[in-house]
């Protein structure tokens, strides 16, 4: 299905580094922030493993890619971006973790959290990336039930962090995907931002790959451009229309 008509007040994408989400789901971030969504970006490492220059180190690339990723994030219209700093390669999904995702999900109250697929492989070609699945799997642990439990982190509670109930989840690159979204007009937008992870690119122009991968997606419901998602209902947002029909 396509889930053109539904755009969320607010919406946290979670990925694992710098780069993720422009490669995966920035034509969804641009479009939903330019129809008046508060989109906040939550990168979990700072990828700085991520270079063979010579001299390069940890510390340095790190700013690199947060300066990289900040632009990325304001190309597409992006509230604001969080890094929470740990290691590139070495990503876990351990309590410490879950509990700074819960921080963030108190904090901007998403109606939709946007994460990765946690699975191992997503077909009989491609291994997932420890850290991506790290991250959707920490992204998923800590939207249900964590952030909604007062009594789960009462610290966090304590901060002023109360407890909040997201409505969806959606985890991009699914197998099973059933939600479609059409990202025709934000194509070159989701380019412009990839084109901002100049460390990464190098002098490769990503254009046609981006371009055929979403075509590729799009053909399948009948969109020039798409990008898809297994969507998860934890708390149905009900319309007027709907709440007068049913008496809610």
């Amino acid at each position: 299905m396509s889930s053109n008509g539904y755009i969320p007040e607010r919406a946290l994408f979670i990925y694992a580094h710098p780069d993720d989400i422009e490669f995966s789901v920035a034509g969804t971030a641009a479009k939903w922030a330019s129809l008046g969504c508060e989109v906040t970006y939550v990168v979990i490492t700072d990828g700085n493993a991520g270079s063979h220059e010579d001299g390069m180190t940890q510390e340095k690339l790190a700013a690199i890619r947060r300066a990289e990723q900040q632009a990325a994030a304001s190309t597409a219209g992006a509230r604001q971006c969080v890094f929470l700093g740990y290691d590139d390669g070495m990503l876990q999904p351990t309590l410490a973790l879950r509990k700074e995702l819960v921080r963030e999900i108190r904090r901007y109250q998403p109606n939709v959290v946007v994460c990765g697929d946690p699975t191992f492989y997503y077909s009989e070609t491609y291994v997932n990336h420890p850290d991506h699945r790290a991250a959707a799997v920490a992204a998923l642990e800590a939207v249900f039930p964590a952030a909604e439990m007062p009594l789960a982190f009462p610290d966090l509670a304590a901060a002023g962090f109360g407890p909040h109930k997201t409505n969806y989840v959606y985890i991009s690159h699914a197998h099973d995907a059933d939600t479609y979204i059409d990202t025709s007009e934000y194509i070159d937008v989701k380019i412009a931002a990839l084109r901002q992870h100049k460390s990464q690119l190098g002098d490769w122009d990503p254009t046609e790959r981006i371009k055929s991968w979403s075509a590729n997606t799009g053909k399948k419901v009948g969109f020039a451009y798409a990008e898809s998602f297994r969507r998860i209902t934890l708390k149905p947002i009900v319309t007027e229309s709907e709440a007068k029909e049913t008496g809610k």
